[in-house]
Formats: C-alpha cells, sequence, structure tokens
C-alpha cells in the first residue's frame, strides 16, 4: 500500500477514526492489526517471514535479560544470525551466487548452485534493523524486555514506519504504544502539516523529475552529456524529496495518533561537508550504523589508519545494504572516500582558504562549501541510480564530455521541474538559515496557515504526477 495512493487515504482515514474511538487499552490491538493489513497489501504471505523474526526476537529479549555470562551473548548471537540470515537469503541469495558463478567462469567451471526467483520481502533492511536494535538495547541494559508480545510485535510492525523508516530504537517507541494518546488538535494539525508537505515532494517534485532522470539514465546511449549532467543533478533532488517525503509522510502520520517518530532529515541539502551531509541525511540509518558498527569496531578510539579503515567498512556495508549490486558498493566506497579524504586534507584545505582569501567571506565560503557537497554526492549517485557499473561509467564518460543539450523534452515540462525545485529550495533556505523569520505554515493566523497549506494542495492537485509511482527507497 503506497502512501501516495487512495487505497491509503481511506485506510488512514479509517484507521485513525477507530483509534481514537476505541479504549486505550485496545489501540494496540487494532493498530497491530491494521499494520499487518498495510502489510500484507503488498505481498501477503511474506507475512510469515515478519512474523517468524518477531517470534524470533521476542524470546530471545526475554532470555538475554534473565541470562548471564555468556549465556547471554549466546542468545543475542541467535538472534542476530536468524535476522541477518534472512536478509542474506532474500536480499542477496542470487548476488552472491550470480559472483559465485562468474568467478568459477573464470576457472572454465560450472556453479553447481541453482539461481533461485525469489521477490524481496519490501522494507525488509529497515524492520530486520529495528528489530536488530531491540535485541542489542536489551543485551546492552539500555532496553527492558518487553513481555507483552503484541506490543513488541506492534514496534516491529507499526505501519507508519513499517516499510521504509525512521528505524526506530526501542527506547524511543516502545513505551509510546502504552501510553493513552487522547486527540490533540494540535498534534492532528503539525501531522497533517507534514503529510502535506511529504505528499507535495513525492508528487510534485521526486515524481516530475523521475520523468526526466529515467528518460536520461534508462536511454543513456542515445542521451547527451548536458542531459545527462541535468539528470544527474534532478535525481539528487529526486531521491531526496522521495525519501524526506516518505518520511514526512511516516512521521506526520504517526504524529496525528499521538505518537512521535525520530527526525530523519535535516535539509541536507544545505550541508558544508559530507560529513555533515551524513548527520543530515537518513539519520536513522546513520546513527544505528554509528551506533552498531563503527562504535564497536573502536569508531575514532583507534589508531588513525584504523579509524579510516572503521569509515571505510561502514560506508560499503551501507552500500550493501542499500542493495545487492555492485554499484551500491562503489557507492558506498565513494562516499567512505570523501570522508578519509576530507579528514586527511583538513589543514591543507584550511591554508588553502585562508591563502585565497575565501575565509574572510563567509557567505561565500558557505556557499562554495555547500555547492562543492552537492555536486560530490551528486555523482556518487551515478552509480546509485544505474542499473549496472558499465553504465554508469559511460554515464559519467559522457556526462563530463558536456555535449549536446538537455534534449528534446518540453520547455513547460522542465520549467515545472526547475519551479518546483526553487521552491523547494526557498522553503528548506528560511528553515535552515532564518528559522525564527516569518513562515506561513506556522503563522499564528488560522487563516494564513490555511491558505498556504490550501496552496501546497492546490500545486499537489496541478503538478502532481499520479501515475504510482512507488518511492525509491522500498526496494531496499
Amino acid at each position: 500500500m503506497l502512501f501516495n495512493s487512495f487505497h491509503f487515504l481511506f485506510f488512514f482515514i479509517a484507521v485513525t477514526i477507530v483509534y481514537f474511538v476505541l479504549t486505550h487499552n485496545k489501540r494496540w490491538v487494532w493498530l497491530l492489526l491494521a499494520s499487518c493489513y498495510f502489510y500484507m497489501a503488498f505481498v501477503p504471505v511474506y507475512i510469515f517471514i515478519l512474523g517468524f523474526t518477531i517470534v524470533v526476537d521476542y524470546f530471545a529479549g526475554i532470555y538475554i535479560e534473565q541470562s548471564t555470562g555468556a549465556k547471554r551473548k549466546r542468545f543475542l548471537i541467535y538472534s542476530l544470525v536468524a535476522n541477518i540470515g534472512i536478509l542474506c537469503f532474500f536480499k542477496y541469495y542470487n548476488f552472491l551466487n550470480d559472483n559465485i558463478t562468474a568467478l568459477l567462469g573464470l576457472a572454465a567451471l560450472k556453479n553447481p548452485i541453482p539461481a533461485l526467483s525469489i521477490l524481496l520481502p519490501v522494507g525488509l533492511s529497515f524492520h530486520t534493523f529495528q528489530a536488530m536494535s531491540y535485541t542489542i538495547e536489551v543485551y546492552r541494559g539500555n532496553q527492558k524486555a518487553e513481555r507483552h508480545f503484541g506490543i513488541y510485535a506492534l514496534y516491529v510492525m507499526f505501519y507508519p514506519q513499517l516499510v521504509a523508516g525512521p528505524i526506530e530504537r526501542p527506547q524511543n517507541l516502545l513505551y509510546q504504544f502504552k501510553q493513552p494518546h487522547n486527540f490533540d488538535g494540535s498534534k492532528v494539525f503539525d501531522g497533517l502539516k507534514l503529510i502535506t508537505w511529504g505528499l507535495f515532494k513525492k508528487l510534485v517534485i521526486a515524481d516530475r523529475l523521475a520523468i526526466y532522470v529515467d528518460g536520461a539514465y534508462n536511454f543513456h546511449e542515445q542521451s547527451s552529456g548536458i542531459a545527462l549532467l541535468l539528470a544527474t543533478i534532478f535525481f539528487s533532488f529526486q531521491v531526496y524529496c522521495d525519501f524526506s517525503g516518505y518520511s514526512d509522510i511516516a512521521i506526520g502520520t504517526a504524529r496525528v495518533m499521538g505518537f512521535d517518530l525520530m527526525t530523519n532529515f535535516k535539509r541536507p541539502i544545505f550541508s558544508k561537508t559530507t560529513a555533515e551531509f551524513w548527520k543530515r541525511w537518513h539519520i536513522s540509518l546513520s546513527t544505528w550504523f554509528k551506533d552498531y558498527l563503527y562504535f564497536p569496531m573502536g569508531g575514532s578510539k583507534v589508531a588513525i589508519p584504523r579509524m579510516y579503515l572503521n569509515l571505510m567498512v561502514v560506508f560499503l556495508v551501507s552500500g550493501l545494504w542499500h542493495g545487492a549490486n555492485w554499484t551500491f558498493v562503489i557507492w558506498g566506497a565513494i562516499n567512505g572516500f570523501y570522508l578519509v579524504f576530507a579528514i586527511i586534507t583538513s589543514k591543507l584545505r584550511e591554508r588553502c582558504w585562508k591563502w585565497t582569501g575565501i575565509s574572510s567571506y563567509p557567505v561565500l565560503n558557505t556557499g562554495i562549501s555547500i555547492l562543492t557537497t552537492f555536486l560530490l554526492i551528486a555523482f556518487s549517485r551515478v552509480f546509485f541510480r544505474s542499473a549496472n557499473v558499465d553504465q554508469a561509467i559511460a554515464i559519467i564518460k559522457k556526462m563530463f564530455t558536456f555535449s549536446g543539450s538537455v534534449a528534446d523534452e518540453s520547455v513547460t515540462m522542465l520549467g515545472y521541474s526547475f519551479f518546483a525545485i526553487l521552491f523547494l529550495i526557498a522553503v528548506e533556505f528560511r528553515r535552515e538559515f532564518f528559522p525564527q523569520s516569518f513562515s506561513l505554515s506556522a503563522h499564528r493566523l488560522f487563516l494564513v496557515r490555511n491558505c498556504y497549506f490550501a496552496l501546497l494542495l492546490l500545486l499537489i492537485l496541478l503538478l502532481g504526477v499520479y501515475d504510482g509511482g512507488q518511492f525509491i527507497y522500498f526496494q531496499f
């Protein structure tokens, strides 16, 4: 069930109304049933996979809490193996098998392991990581094991963030299911604001930009270098608006019912460094890797070469998390390299800024830093968007010829795209640099606030793309 569908609209209204009609002690049952229905709207049979991991982790949490010494660690390992095993089978089986086949082929040998036709369960990477955070936090003593099976199941399956996050921690979400949430008009309004803004980013910006991006990338051999360069820039805005739009809708949907989910994006398009970018982009995943992979490896409290290795490992794993394709691994490696290179050259770059005199002009300094970071991230996304490594390399080669034109797209279509991007930048620029200034969306007058959202709805109706486009991160 897609957030940008009428099916979800009716579902959301019905679930919310019944939720507030029910007494507190029955609400968890209703939300769990609604979440099961939401997930089964994709591929019904895969609910059993989710059910299996829920049962494993529920009992693992209890056994971890009750055990001592090596036994506690053993139960944690059982839980992690079950979760990672399912993730690896459905997401990486054919990827690994294809690479084994290629390696054996170099020696003129046949691979006896058969390829399987496996459909990746939607959102598997997201709810697997959320479930793993629960058992890890119980093991660390930061979270008590949840004895209420239904509440724990709801923690994993809560429909607003089930498919594409935010990836919640048990300390932030579990206790909220036990608290009564009375109807709160201000929270309902705040939630609807987020949902509207999320739909605007998805339907008006992301899906409209996708038309141009898909045309250029899918037919890259016929596309000009300029068209591919513009498509690469467009894709950076597309993937941001697509994913942050989903997060806004998820957070807004939960807030209408009184739940607070973690912030997943903090205007990453205004990041001044790549390190800052990863503190603003997909925050729930970035912090997950930091807490459960980077820090356990030693983080930055190790020798400098080991710290560089830790960073590269995290980004390589992050790339593989995004997809079973070498393009994602390379994308992760590029972003890891950016961080390592930035650390190595930090003093040199600082001297260069002073030598050129740019550091004396804060606005110019900030502008150049933001533009440089955006272009570096956009370049890495050529691999993120391409179907394979050969296509990515071909696109990069052609892109830097700067040849041809923007393609035969209509001026009107491109005009809508640029308007949508400029509207986004204007809104986020005010929020980033002038958060206390005049805001239509938060104006004290009810009429002004409603006129602003009426304008957003009008733009969605006039400029939105209604082709049922799936969210990009659903494939992960």
